[in-house]
């Protein structure tokens, strides 16, 4: 299997106080079509280490490769552009706009992207939303949509422009044990039918002992992989 994303010796400091680490050099590979979970108690660093492998932080020392490339030194325009067509994501909360459907949400990072027609695209979320059992629901106001129908909705998203890696921050967190099983289980799929690669910070442990593998982190380390 060919890698994805290599994060080589990452330090992430506070911006008041260089001297004190959040990440203290971590290292590792990830596989394309691997299914990822890091976990860690609270304040380990992993949401931070989340946070740079999706680009938006860019403000940290070591060296970031995604899909071959060497992201560091990019500007915050070139790095936009690399998240709008290779990156999803999904969040502990979906983010979704109250007052738009569940359609119209998903057809919005493919509409900002500009790469298909609009018929094209809302073809293509209707097919995200089915992916995720939600296609009965297309029309309905996504504020009217239980939680579990909201996060498939985030996910069916997060899809939209087809990502090559689909970070995800703590996926399960507002769901029950059913609805956090669903999403596993596209998350799986995802992997397996179409090597996707996932990558999630979890606390749910069942959720993470399903997955491909696990990176353990403390105080700003891996301790395990």
């Amino acid at each position: 299997m060919e890698s994805i994303l290599q994060a080589k010796a990452i330090v992430k400091s506070f911006p008041e106080n260089p001297d004190l680490q959040i990440l203290k050099g971590v290292s590792f590979t990830v596989e394309q079509g691997e299914f990822l979970s890091i976990v860690g108690k609270s304040g380990c660093g992993k949401s931070t280490l989340l946070y740079i492998l999706s680009t938006m932080d860019t403000d940290y020392k070591g060296d970031m490769y995604m899909m071959g490339q060497h992201l560091n030194g990019w500007s915050q325009n070139q790095l936009a552009k690399f998240r709008n067509e290779h990156l999803g994501f999904v969040f502990q909360f979906h983010y979704l706009l109250p007052e738009f459907s569940a359609l119209k949400n998903v057809m919005l990072p493919a509409l900002k992207l500009n790469k298909y027609s609009s018929s094209e695209v809302k073809e293509r979320a209707m097919a995200k939303l089915e992916l995720v059992g939600m296609q009965d629901y297309a029309d309905k106001l996504s504020s009217k949509l239980s939680g579990g129908q909201q996060q498939r909705v985030a996910i069916a998203r997060a899809l939209i422009n087809d990502p090559a890696i689909i970070m995800c921050d703590e996926p399960t967190g507002n769901l029950d044990k059913n609805n956090s099983m669903n999403v596993f289980e596209i998350f799986k799929k995802l992997c397996s039918d179409n090597r996707q690669t996932i990558i999630t910070v979890t606390h749910d442990p069942d959720f993470a002992a399903k997955s491909d593998r696990i990176i353990e982190m403390s105080d700003g380390l891996i301790i395990k992989q």
